[in-house]
């Protein structure tokens, strides 16, 4: 029972974040995509903001550290994000969350760019080597017409290195502010710079003009956004940031099947090898603290 309730949160979250992107598919039908974002980070940012407020007293960011890592998480963590969005237009969302796999790896590159304390083994390059090799399968760039067929999975590309960079800069300022604070902030930021984005590539302003598009944005605001912040920072916490990283490969699980069986969406076989490749660099690159990991689980535990 014990290691069932473990394993529930880690579930709760592929769950809830992969049917994030079908969610997305489905919101794109009737309305614009950076708007959409937007529309996501307000209901999140309005819903942590109010939690932050009643749990502390301690919820602006004065600091200088603070406000670096809210404008850092504002900027690349959130109004980055909204290329997924745009991204997800033309790319089944099946294939958004398998190149969502790429972060773990995204985010050790910026940090051997960023934080002094982080080096690279050779077989650790080796791992970044596979990562790089399983993007190239899942995204299979044509030099010949890069902004063409390509376009959609090249943007995501570019959102998953922008949500690693957010994580690496927000890591490296340290910030001491409450979690549900820190990320209020950075999504009331990100959502307004996505509004702004919104208005200067004229995409008419509207309200979600179904009942589709209105469960959508409450689905990703509530649920796959604020209510999957509280899940993901306990499992920080409790886990650590290797366990909790092992998510981004359960989740495009979820969105593939939910995709399939929900939008009668397809994905290749070689797009499958891509993510296999991607994880497998993930590993090597990762390998001693996971071989850590599997020894600490193979412990038996006080009430096992």
């Amino acid at each position: 029972m014990r290691r069932l309730l473990a394993v529930a949160p880690f579930a709760l979250l592929a769950v809830v974040w992969g049917f994030s992107f079908p969610a997305i598919s489905v919101g794109l039908r009737t309305l614009p995509p950076v708007l959409f974002a937007a529309f996501r980070y307000d209901v999140a940012a309005v819903l942590l903001l109010a939690y932050a407020v009643t749990r502390t007293t301690e919820w602006l960011p004065t600091a200088r550290r603070d406000v670096v890592a809210v404008l850092a998480g504002g900027v690349f963590l959130v109004a980055g994000n909204g290329l997924l969005f745009v991204g997800q237009r033309t790319v089944p969302s099946g294939v958004a969350a398998i190149m969502q796999s790429l972060v773990p790896i995204a985010t050790s590159l910026w940090a051997l760019l960023l934080l002094p304390e982080e080096r690279v083994t050779p077989t650790g390059a080796v791992g970044i080597f596979l990562g790089l090799l399983g993007v190239a399968l899942i995204v299979r760039p044509d030099p010949a017409n890069l902004l063409g067929a390509n376009l959609g999975r090249l943007l995501i590309l570019v959102q998953v290195a922008s949500v690693a960079l957010g994580g690496v800069l927000i890591q490296r300022a340290g910030p001491t502010l409450d979690r549900a604070a820190l990320s209020g902030w950075s999504m009331g930021l990100g959502g307004l710079l996505l509004h702004a984005t919104s208005a200067a590539l004229g995409e008419a302003f509207s309200l979600p003009g179904d009942a589709l598009g209105v469960a959508a944005v409450v689905y990703l605001g509530v649920f796959a956004t604020a209510l999957a912040f509280f899940v993901y920072f306990r499992l920080l916490e409790r886990r650590g940031a290797l366990e909790t990283s092992l998510i981004a490969y359960l989740v495009p699980v979820v969105a593939t099947l939910a995709g399939v069986f929900l939008l009668d969406e397809s994905i290749t076989p070689l797009t499958l090898v891509g993510f296999g490749v991607v994880a497998a660099g993930f590993f090597v690159l990762k390998r001693r603290a996971i071989a850590g990991l599997i020894g600490d689980a193979s412990r038996p535990q006080p009430g096992d």
